[in-house]
């Protein structure tokens, strides 16, 4: 079983277990086996009731309400239920306190129930006893498997007042801290729902409590973390039960979450929510049964990506309808408000002015709730003729800004309209689209949307940055592929915006390759400013290749990054870059989620930096990578045998178009020295340039000299590189310009060497990179590997290879 733990650091992080977590003996030892995997001595556990007992203590009460003579039989049953679940949870030692604790609770509830009427302290103090006996159970359970945890009572620091309960924070963070410090170290199982007033008295935190209870217990204790355990691993596209092809959302922006929460979700509440906008912690939705099904990540960060996420339904809503005769606006305005503050916010509203009606929408749960309080409130809130209607059904989608989103809406639309609709409201807000219909079966309509909604491709933007040779052979490659990809990775690429030195052509309905390649026509732009002009750029997704050297442009990509554009490079620039730059970089991809891609930069299409992860994946830890890195320099000492001049032979590498512009580029080691600090990098280490030692082919009479006094004077290369060459023949080796890094010493080097005619790097074809990586289990016999490491088409395939891996991730 794997657990998610919370980043280090984190103060008493919270955990929440329901009441079909804690169903039956089985449930409070698997739970335990969660918290013991946690690994965390000081986290609070909530509870609720083990089961359905909260439900036998309401059905008790109405029992003895009823005046029924079964009350005591119910009593009786609970009694039962609970030693059962006390004698088969414990060995018998272990159970003699809670059994005797629990004789004491059921005499003290006969007691209660001997009253003629109960109040409403007295009837939420019966309510309490479910959440008070899971906690002393767990705590219980918990010590027998040799973890130290407590059993507390929320009614010894949460303090209440008022109807409905407000919660007195100071207080209630006052008393906590003080109980925290006495018990350092250990696990609290602490009980949910339950709180008690200045007096002492019982108070119930109402539907949903212990929800309620984990997460303001998190903002209590200044808790980092607050994960809610369930009998689900969090929330779905749609009801599972009900779509088989709905799927787990991993993250879900809290706007999103309040929303869907507000519209009568099962598995979030509102009042759950409350304490996490108002504190730091993070929270997660996770199965008990299932932990390694997923889970549901609850972020303060606004997603980037807008439209409907979710497909809800409530099967059995009721409409209150009520006519308001003058200032209809604000009468609304005000009932609005009025409803709000008493926690019944409308699932969806309709106001028809012509006919002065208003028509609410609530659960039927809260339709009760509501008509009983707008009944009494009508005198003083202007409006007549109350009524409630049944038989209804509520179709939502949720999502950011879904109303804006004309495909969804019309989508939303035209399946409403063909059942009996009754009204439909896009949400002020934005994060909802809602419909109210005559009762119906659901399934179908709520399959039609959730395939017309999810089953659709994911729209992606593309940006093209350079239009030099490797530019070019994208473009040419994503002619050829563009079809293909969409079609297997259900995807519709749109080439959004082609940059060159020139300047840009942005296109939001998509640029032709053909175009782009034959017809080019750049308008000049202002950096950042077309950066914040793309911010509502209207794709699910978007994604940048850099097939530029620029350095200029580098700087730009924690901008790209904080727009969440998705970066591939074959610009070594980023990932070589100083240490500091590239760790902020790092950073920032991280918090934004968005990924960098950068195979082309090293061995073109050869399988290096993919080689190197999946090593470490495997637990293979890196300890050196060496090899022949440059293309260039590779043809060079392979063909450099003494037969002619080294300059003659760089002169014809250059006239093949095989050089940089100015060889001096390849010769310096400067571009291999990127490519190792590259590598180091993605086998795990901290390298920075600096610490590379670079020895230069390029001697400083030749350095100084322009390009074209340089190509003039390459004989100056010839002398040193003869000798050089005559050293390796007396040794009975060959020279090879090698680049290698030490993990275990973290030196690392680039320069000329002279190799055994035997070694790995010898038997080259001419221009081919060779990459030689040394782990634990490949010491004595390296992994080795050889290819064409630079060319327009295999760099623009690493890069198309980089887009294919990127996208299938989404």
């Amino acid at each position: 079983m794997t657990i998610l733990e919370p980043e280090p650091g984190a103060q008493r992080p919270v955990h929440k277990f329901g009441g079909s977590s804690l169903a039956d003996a089985a449930c409070f030892h698997r739970v335990a086996g969660i918290i013991h995997k946690l690994q965390q001595p000081e986290a609070l556990i909530v509870v609720s009731a083990p089961g359905k007992t909260t439900n036998r203590l309401i059905e008790l009460l109405s029992l003895f309400a009823s005046g029924d003579s079964a009350a005591p039989e119910a009593l009786a049953g609970l009694h039962v239920f609970q030693r059962n679940l006390i004698a088969s949870s414990l060995s018998a030692d272990d159970a003699a306190p809670l059994l005797a604790a629990l004789e004491d609770d059921i005499i003290t509830i006969a007691k209660v129930l001997e009253h003629d009427r109960l109040d409403d302290y007295q009837r939420a103090l019966i309510q309490s006893y479910g959440e008070v006996w899971s906690s002393r159970l767990l705590a219980r359970v918990l010590c027998s498997q040799g973890m130290s945890a407590h059993s507390l009572d929320a009614r010894s620091f949460l303090r209440v007042s008022g109807t409905p309960v407000q919660v007195q924070e100071d207080e209630s963070r006052r008393r906590l801290a003080g109980i925290l410090a006495e018990h350092p170290q250990q696990i609290l199982v602490v009980t949910g729902f339950i709180a008690a007033d200045d007096q002492g008295r019982t108070r119930l935190l109402g539907r949903n409590g212990s929800d309620f209870s984990a997460t303001l217990l998190g903002a209590l204790a200044d808790s980092s973390h607050t994960t809610i355990w369930s009998d689900v691993p969090g929330v779905f596209s749609a009801d599972p039960r009900r779509i088989p092809e709905a799927h787990l959302l991993k993250r879900l922006a809290l706007p999103e979450a309040a929303e869907l929460a507000r519209l009568g979700s099962p598995v979030l509440h509102s009042r759950t929510l409350g304490p996490v906008a108002a504190s730091r912690q993070q929270l997660m939705l996770r199965c008990s049964y299932h932990p390694d099904d997923g889970h549901t990540r609850i972020e303060r960060r606004p997603r980037r990506e807008q439209g409907a996420r979710i497909v809800t339904a409530v099967d059995d809503t009721v409409l209150v309808e009520m006519t308001i005769s003058d200032r209809y606006q604000e009468r609304v305005d005000a009932l609005t408000g009025w409803l709000d503050k008493r926690g019944l916010p409308p699932l969806a509203c309709k106001r028809l002015p012509e006919r002065k009606l208003w028509q609410i929408a609530y659960t039927r749960e809260q339709a009760e709730q509501a008509f009983l309080v707008l009944r009494d409130h009508q005198p003083a809130g202007g409006f007549e003729g109350l009524q409630q209607r049944e038989g209804f059904s509520l179709v939502a989608l949720v999502g950011k800004n879904v109303t804006s989103q004309a495909e969804q809406c019309l989508q939303f639309y035209h399946a409403l309209n063909e059942l009996p609709l009754e009204f439909i409201q896009p949400a002020k807000n934005g994060l909802s689209l809602v419909g109210v219909v005559r009762k119906t079966a659901l399934d179908p309509l709520l399959l039609r949307l959730h395939q017309s909604l999810f089953s659709r491709p994911r729209r992606v933007g593309v940006l093209l940055f350079g239009r030099g040779n490797i530019g070019k052979a994208w473009l040419r490659l994503y002619k050829e592929q563009k079809a293909r990809l969409e079609q297997e990775l259900n995807l519709r690429l749109t080439l959004y915006g082609v940059f060159d030195s020139r300047g840009a052509m942005l296109a939001s309905q998509g640029l032709e390759a053909d175009m782009v390649l034959n017809d080019f026509q750049p308008h000049s732009v202002v950096w950042p400013d077309w950066l914040e002009d793309l911010e509502e750029h209207g794709f699910d997704a978007m994604v940048a290749l850099d097939c530029t050297a620029s350095a200029s442009l580098v700087q730009y990509y924690p901008a790209m990054v904080q727009q969440r554009i998705h970066l591939i490079a074959a610009n070594k620039q980023a990932g070589a870059a100083n240490l500091e730059y590239y760790r902020a970089l790092q950073q920032i991809l991280a918090e934004h989620r968005v990924r960098f891609l950068s195979n082309a930069t090293v061995g073109a299409g050869l399988p290096v930096q993919s080689s190197l992860h999946q090593l470490r994946q495997s637990g293979e830890q890196i300890r050196a990578v060496s090899g022949v890195f440059s293309g260039t320099l590779s043809w060079l000492f392979q063909y450099f045998d003494g037969s002619q001049p080294f300059s003659e032979l760089l002169l014809q590498a250059w006239q093949q178009g095989l050089t940089e512009p100015d060889p001096r580029d390849d010769l310096n080691g400067q571009d291999v020295k990127r490519k190792l600090v590259i590598l180091a990098r993605e086998a795990g280490f901290d390298l920075d340039p600096s610490q590379v030692k670079v020895a230069s082919l390029v001697p400083d009479d030749l350095a100084t000299l322009s390009k074209e006094d340089a190509l003039d004077n390459l004989h100056l290369l010839d002398e040193v590189l003869a000798g050089r060459l005559a050293e390796a023949q007396q040794q009975g080796g060959v020279l090879r310009h090698v680049a290698r890094f030490n993990a275990e010493t973290n030196a690392a080097s680039v320069g000329l060497e002279v190799v055994p005619a035997n070694h790995p790097f010898v038997p080259l074809r001419p221009g081919d990179n060779v990459f030689a990586i040394e782990t634990r289990h490949y010491r004595q016999n390296p992994m080795v590997i050889q290819g064409p490491g630079a060319g327009r088409e295999v760099t623009a395939a690493a890069m198309q290879a980089d887009l294919w891996q990127l996208l299938a991730g989404l």
